[in-house]
């Protein structure tokens, strides 16, 4: 009785209670030329409501009302403590801070619980498994030097598709598959990385050899979660057409000329290659699959992302973790 308290105690401290410490230093132990900006914004910026940051509807929705409540909070109940409250940054960045690390936990939550879930034989020491459970979240923190209200519920959603993913490799139930299609279907309303969960099932599922067999009924299920994408991400195109765009720019000469963006893309590269060291080869195949299905979004990288901000490998990164992690021989050899 004592070991499953203490193991719990102990799981609390290293998913929750340290991450959550992790997370606070990012925020409010440094600043970055991002950050800088960042905390002098009172409200809500206009521009989250035009461009690209207007189909991000529930981090955008999440933002306001968030914001709104840290006002009241400091203008009434916590008002004794609003000057200190107010040095260490707006009302705006610390609505952010709270948005990010409730899903930045979440997500390690559910890291925790792919981890688990059939490791491979690398992580069966449960010390081994909770080390790389805390490399995974020093990754995600680092990334926040590039604090935004939309990276860290999209990085959630992902972790819990790959999470629904995994159940289904392993019991085929049509639920599984059903809530797989439900996340990615929310999620786009997060961020169009949700396309991303679609990647990850086809690295799995989609086998040349059973192509050429003619067994296409992976296919059909890799075409419902790509409706489930596609309705969202389309009707957000219809639905907000006003003093909005597709990209916010294109940075693909400055993506290979600059040498910030140089060193972005060398970590995304690095990182992903560290990961696939590590791996089983079973898992080295699902991160060449994943690759190659997820090509379309490395492209949009290059020509509309910025390298420097790493936050956008991050999905990547964590795939890597989870290829090295999971022990894949079992259902995908």
């Amino acid at each position: 009785m004592f070991k499953i308290f203490d193991e719990k105690i102990n799981g609390f401290l290293f998913t929750v209670v340290f991450p959550f410490l992790l997370f606070s230093i990012s925020y409010y132990g440094f600043e970055t030329s991002y950050v800088i900006g960042i905390k002098s914004w009172e409200k809500v910026p206009d521009f989250m409501f035009s461009s690209v940051y207007a189909y991000r509807v529930i981090p955008n929705y999440l933002s306001v009302h968030v914001t709104d409540a840290v006002t009241y909070l400091v203008n009434n109940p916590f008002s004794f403590a609003k000057g200190f409250i107010l040095k260490q940054g707006s009302v705006f960045y610390h609505s952010t801070f709270l948005i990010n690390v409730v899903f930045f936990l979440l997500t390690s939550v559910v890291l925790r619980k792919i981890l688990q879930r059939n490791p491979a034989e690398l992580l069966l020491n449960d010390k081994i498994r909770q080390m790389v459970h805390l490399l995974a979240v020093f990754f995600i923190v680092i990334m926040q030097y590039v604090p935004t209200n939309c990276d860290c519920i999209a990085l959630f959603f992902y972790t819990l598709g790959i999470f629904y993913t995994l159940r289904y490799l392993e019991k085929r139930t049509s639920a599984d598959l059903i809530f797989l299609g439900i996340i990615i279907f929310i999620s786009t309303f997060v961020r169009e990385t949700a396309c991303l969960n679609i990647a990850f099932f086809a690295a799995i599922f989609i086998k040349t050899d059973e192509l050429r067999n003619g067994n296409f009924a992976l296919v059909k299920e890799c075409l419902f979660l790509v409706v489930a994408f596609i309705l969202p991400y389309v009707g957000l195109r219809l639905f907000i057409q006003q003093q909005t765009s597709f990209v916010e720019g294109f940075y693909i000469i400055k993506n290979f000329t600059s040498p910030h963006n140089i060193a972005g893309l060398l970590f995304g590269i690095l990182s992903v290659c560290f990961t696939y060291s590590f791996s089983e080869e079973p898992g080295k195949t699902m991160i060449r699959n994943y690759l190659f299905f997820a090509s379309p979004y490395l492209i949009m990288i290059a020509l509309v992302g910025l390298f420097w901000e790493t936050r956008l490998f991050m999905p990547l990164i964590v795939t890597g973790f989870v290829s090295a992690s999971y022990q894949f021989k079992k259902h995908y050899i």
